[in-house]
């Protein structure tokens, strides 16, 4: 943006709202993504590395669609005075060419192994291991340089989610909040997705999507259960909703790392935020009950 010229308010927000829309293609693409994915594995239901993106990919396009012919209108037009915020762009011209082909290929493979995790049964985690050992082995990496990037925070935070879920799965908490959505809604499926998709929405602009991703699916596996439904449509909204962090700049840590750089306002978030999350709720109340019935 600086170097062409073009602002960067009309730049970043989009960058980030992308990259939020990426993760629902497939099973890695965010951590709230794999605690869907171990719900469904603990009821014994199966699941792909792709299993998210037939929503996943109509929103992408249409969110970009968005952008394109409408959303930028809403963006802030000017560049803002804080470039002294953003980190001095590395400098990699003195990375051996070896190490740069090796890293690239093990990426692929390692991708590629979790695409065909069944065919060739070896699980994601161990292929994602495999292919950092290979990376310390070549000397890629240095064994320092591989445990400074494992980021603790993040690893807590995925550990406490899972057992904060696993709490109200096994007290009954989530299966008596169900109860009462039942109890208030009562037993019609599309009502509860569509319940259990603004709730998540809401929450996860205002706190971490990784925890409401991580309160909302025993919730919403409960209210499957009660309903004796089919438990995967409301598992995927509940993932998906929880990515929809746009309308807010806490809604998750992207979106606080541009407000500086790109001068944002809280309502500059709300307004091009809040049409892109009524994207994601339309679509998803009409793909997943289609690709995923209640009731099979």
């Amino acid at each position: 943006a600086d170097e062409s010229g073009y602002s960067r308010s009309r730049l970043l927000m989009p960058l980030v709202f992308a990259a939020a829309l990426g993760g629902n293609l497939s099973i890695i693409g965010a951590p709230g993504n794999l605690m869907g994915v171990n719900a469904l594995q603990e009821m014994g239901l199966s699941t792909s590395f792709f299993m998210y993106a037939p929503v996943g990919v109509p929103m992408l396009v249409l969110g970009i669609l968005y952008f394109v012919f409408i959303g930028y209108r809403f963006l802030p037009n000017g560049n803002h005075a804080a470039g002294e915020a953003l980190e001095d762009q590395q400098d990699f011209s003195h990375v051996p060419k070896w190490k740069q082909t090796v890293s690239l290929v093990v990426l692929i493979l390692v991708i590629l192994a979790m695409i065909f995790e069944k065919e060739i049964g070896i699980s994601i985690e161990v292929s994602a291991c495999i292919g950092a050992i290979v990376l310390v082995l070549t000397g890629v990496i240095s064994e320092k340089e591989a445990l400074k990037s494992i980021d603790l925070k993040v690893v807590f935070l995925f550990g406490g989610s899972l057992t904060l879920a696993k709490a109200l799965d096994t007290t009954g908490a989530g299966e008596l909040i169900a109860d009462k959505i039942v109890g208030l809604l009562g037993a019609d499926p599309s009502l509860l997705l569509l319940v259990i998709f603004i709730v998540t929405c809401v929450l996860t602009n205002f706190m971490s999507n990784t925890a409401t991703t991580a309160l909302m699916i025993p919730i919403a596996v409960s209210l499957a259960n009660n309903l004796g439904a089919d438990p995967r449509a409301v598992v995927i909204a509940t993932v998906i909703a929880g990515s929809c962090a746009y309308a807010t700049p806490i809604g998750m840590p992207a979106n606080t790392m541009v407000v500086g750089l790109g001068g944002y306002k809280f309502k500059d978030y709300v307004k091009s935020g809040l049409p892109l999350i009524l994207v994601s709720f339309v679509i998803c109340m009409i793909l997943l009950p289609i690709l995923f019935p209640f009731y099979p």
